[in-house]
């Protein structure tokens, strides 16, 4: 294999030992997150007698303290070591997941504990995520972080396609009982642990630290203000990630409502969502430089509208066939956002633009879960789908309209092979504003001709 295949292979980070030891402990930690996350909506569902509302509101509990927690969590990913962070946002996610298995094994679980629970394990992930994000760059370097984002999100999802299969079987095996489910993801954060600790931090890309200062939080987000590139990524990010990005939800409510199907049944829809999505990001794993912002709005666009059709499909085959291209596109969308963000930032910010970023992806899901579940519950479980997909085209609209503003746009489409191109051409000056110039030039060089 010549040099350049190499350094162009789907998994060529894994080249680097930091990162295969942090890529094999995640993929056993979010295997068992996605057990949870599954016999959490499960477990709602029982509790609550299949109401929509309420399993809107679990999720918000568990994303909302992003809100009030991610940007201070990227302040402290800028400013103290990363590895060690990691280290306590884990531990206390595993215990708080044992927590929840005990209750549930014993019998004394309520309805509130699940809330309870759920808001304690949202504060902790509000600050484990940016932290996560910003240890990536470190783990590889620049060169490798494109390959390296795509690697987490082929990750992240093959632990989708394997951890709903597990804990639908576990619940079904258990008659009903979610608490294996919650128990084996306690085990799982030892991992992850363990991989954070035998890591060697010399090998670390690591960037200097930011003394703590006034104004630090004001600083990264008057960065991200100052940047249009990113203004466009974070809010698409905070639309779809509010309105779109609802399938814990709106699965769940397809499968109860729509389709009256047990576990199991709906541990596959889960998993045929999440194969997509593995296909999705395994699709960009070749991707070896910055994204396109025309990339992010056609990607968008065409995520919202796979979304709208496969909340149309009337029977559970169809939906679950058709939930494999709406995972694959949600994963493209997603991940050439991220990593759009993280290649376009100054390392000793990366911490708080990632906090930023994550803030809106995720923080909206608090408006959103509950918004998307009143709509299932009052106008049926399809329109979750459909609304969340008619926000990603009408955002994904006026992306392309702001990046539009001067340009010459056309939109090709190809047959052969099927694709659409967006194609944005150099911003048009007026020729007002030509002659203006070419006057001003001549004024000041009498006699020097000017340029056409």
């Amino acid at each position: 294999m010549s040099r350049r295949t190499a350094d162009s292979g789907a998994f060529r980070s894994l080249r680097v030992r930091n990162y295969r030891f942090y890529a094999a402990s995640n993929l056993v930690s979010l295997t068992g997150t996605w057990m949870q996350r599954i016999g959490q909506d499960w477990l709602v569902l029982q509790l609550s007698g299949d109401n929509g509302v309420a399993l809107g509101l679990i999720t918000a509990l568990q994303f909302g303290p992003t809100l009030l927690l991610g940007l201070y969590g990227g302040v402290l990913a800028d400013r103290y070591p990363k590895r060690r962070m990691l280290v306590a946002t884990q531990t206390l996610m595993g215990l708080l997941a044992l927590v929840l298995g005990l209750l549930v094994a014993t019998d004394g679980i309520a309805l509130w504990h699940v809330f309870v629970l759920a808001g304690a394990l949202g504060s902790v992930s509000a600050v484990d995520a940016p932290v996560r994000q910003a240890f990536v760059a470190e783990l590889v370097g620049p060169e490798l972080l494109p390959n390296a984002v795509s690697l987490n999100s082929t990750i992240f999802n093959g632990a989708r396609l394997v951890g709903p299969a597990v804990a639908g079987l576990l619940i079904g095996a258990a008659s009903g009982d979610t608490a294996p489910a919650f128990l084996t993801n306690a085990a799982s954060f030892a991992f992850t642990i363990g991989a954070l600790l035998c890591m060697r931090p010399g090998e670390l890309h690591s960037s200097p630290p930011v003394a703590r200062a006034r104004g630090q939080l004001r600083e990264g987000l008057a960065y991200v203000w100052s940047r249009p590139d990113l203004r466009l990524a974070m809010g698409l990010a905070l639309l779809l990630g509010t309105f779109t990005f609802n399938s814990q939800v709106t699965i769940a409510l397809m499968a109860r409502e729509v389709f009256g199907v047990g576990a199991e049944a709906f541990g596959l829809l889960t998993t045929c969502f999440a194969a997509g999505s593995l296909s999705g990001a395994l699709l960009s794993t070749r991707r070896t430089r910055r994204p396109l912002q025309r990339f992010l709005v056609v990607a968008a666009v065409v995520f919202g509208l796979f979304s709208i059709v496969c909340g149309l499909m009337p029977t559970y085959w169809s939906f679950a066939a058709l939930l494999v291209p709406t995972g694959a596109a949600g994963l493209v969308f997603s991940v050439a956002n991220n990593s759009f963000v993280q290649l376009g930032v100054d390392p000793q910010l990366r911490g708080r633009v990632m906090a930023l970023y994550f803030t809106c992806f995720m923080g909206g899901t608090p408006l959103g879960a509950p918004l998307i579940g009143w709509v299932c519950e009052h106008f049926g479980a399809p329109w979750g789908f459909v609304l969340g997909g008619a926000v990603a085209v009408a955002a994904g609209g006026v992306a392309a309209a702001w990046l539009a503003r001067g340009r010459r746009v056309r939109l090709e489409a190809h047959v052969v092979p099927p694709r659409v191109q967006l194609h944005v051409g150099p911003r048009a000056v007026p020729p007002a504003r030509v002659r203006a110039v070419a006057e001003a030039a001549s004024a000041e060089a009498p006699g020097t001709p000017t340029s056409p």
